[in-house]
C-alpha cells in the first residue's frame, strides 16, 4: 500500500513539474519571440493576444480569465486530473507571461520570431498536452462542439482558427496575419513530435485478467463506450476478452492511468486513426 502511495506521489510530483515546465516554455515563445513581433498563436490564446493589444494591458491578465471558464468544461467532458493539470498549466503561463511581459524581445526580425517562436511554442504545449493538461481551452471546447454537431474537433478547431486569424488581418495587418498562420503550423508539427505524433483521435486495445473492471472504470470515469471482443490466446489456447475503444489524445494519459491503477501488467496497444464516424464515439457526461 505504502509503495502504490509513493508511486502515485512521484508521479502527481512529475506531473506538477512538467506541466509547469511546458507552460514557461510557452510563454517563453509568446513574450520572447512572437507577442513583440505581433504574431499570434491560435485558440483562446490568439484571442488573448489581440483582446490584450487593444485593451493594451498585459497578456497574461487575458491568458488567465479567458480559460477559466475551459478549466470548468474539461473537468465536466474530461476529468478531475485534467482540469486540475490545466488549471496549473495556465496558471503558470499566465504568470510567467506577466513576469516576461517587460523585457526584450529575443529577436525583433519576423521571419526568425515566427519559425523559433512556433517551435517553442509546440515543445512548450506539446510537454504539457503529454503529461495529461492543456494551455488553451479550444481544443475542449471543440471536444464540446462535437458532441452536438457532425463536425469533427479537428474541423472545429479549424473553423476558429480562421475566423482568429482573420480577425488579426484586421487588428494587425494581413501579412503579419500571414506569419501568424506558419508560426501556428510550426507549432502544430512541434507538438506531434514532441507527444510523438499523437492525433486527435487513438484507438485502443486492452488485454488484462481485470477486463470487466477496467472496462466498466473507462466508462464511469471517460465517459468513452467500450467493446468487448472475443479472441484466444496462441500460446495457451485460452479464451481472451478484449477491450476496445476510442479516445482523444487529451484522454490518453488519463486512460493510462486508469489502466495502470487495476492492472500494472495490462497488454495496452494504442494507434492513431485519421477519422471516427458514427457508431458510439459520441462522449457521455461523467460525474
Amino acid at each position: 500500500m505504502l509503495k502504490s502511495q509513493k508511486k502515485n506521489m512521484q508521479k502527481i510530483f512529475a506531473r506538477i513539474i512538467m506541466v509547469s515546465l511546458g507552460a514557461i516554455i510557452m510563454a517563453l515563445g509568446l513574450e520572447l519571440f512572437l507577442v513583440p513581433n505581433q504574431i499570434m498563436d491560435g485558440g483562446i490564446v490568439g484571442v488573448s493576444i489581440i483582446t490584450a493589444h487593444l485593451l493594451k494591458l498585459p497578456l497574461g491578465i487575458f491568458i488567465f480569465i479567458l480559460n477559466l471558464p475551459f478549466i470548468y468544461l474539461g473537468y465536466k467532458q474530461i476529468g478531475k486530473t485534467f482540469a486540475l493539470s490545466t488549471g496549473l498549466g495556465i496558471t503558470v503561463l499566465s504568470a510567467a507571461t506577466l513576469v516576461l511581459h517587460n523585457i526584450h524581445p529575443f529577436t525583433e526580425d519576423t521571419l526568425l520570431a515566427t519559425v523559433f517562436g512556433g517551435m517553442i511554442l509546440g515543445v512548450g504545449v506539446g510537454i504539457v498536452i503529454r503529461y495529461g493538461g492543456s494551455l488553451d481551452g479550444t481544443e475542449i471546447l471543440a471536444i464540446l462542439f462535437n458532441s452536438k454537431t457532425p463536425f469533427s474537433v479537428g474541423e472545429i478547431i479549424m473553423f476558429f482558427n480562421v475566423i482568429i486569424f482573420t480577425v488579426a488581418g484586421f487588428v494587425f495587418n494581413w501579412e503579419q496575419a500571414m506569419y501568424s498562420i506558419i508560426a501556428y503550423y510550426i507549432a502544430y508539427k512541434m507538438i506531434d513530435i514532441v507527444i510523438q505524433g499523437l492525433e486527435e483521435s487513438k484507438s485502443v486495445y486492452i488485454i488484462s485478467d481485470d477486463i470487466d473492471e477496467i472496462g466498466q472504470t473507462i466508462m464511469d470515469r471517460l465517459g468513452r463506450g467500450v467493446t468487448f471482443l472475443h479472441g484466444e490466446g496462441a500460446y495457451t489456447g485460452n479464451d481472451k476478452k478484449v477491450i476496445f475503444t476510442v479516445i482523444t489524445r487529451l484522454e490518453e494519459s488519463k486512460l493510462k492511468s486508469i489502466v495502470a491503477e487495476i492492472d500494472d501488467n495490462a497488454f495496452l496497444a494504442i494507434g492513431n486513426i485519421a477519422e471516427v464516424k458514427g457508431g458510439r464515439f459520441k462522449k457521455k457526461d461523467i460525474h
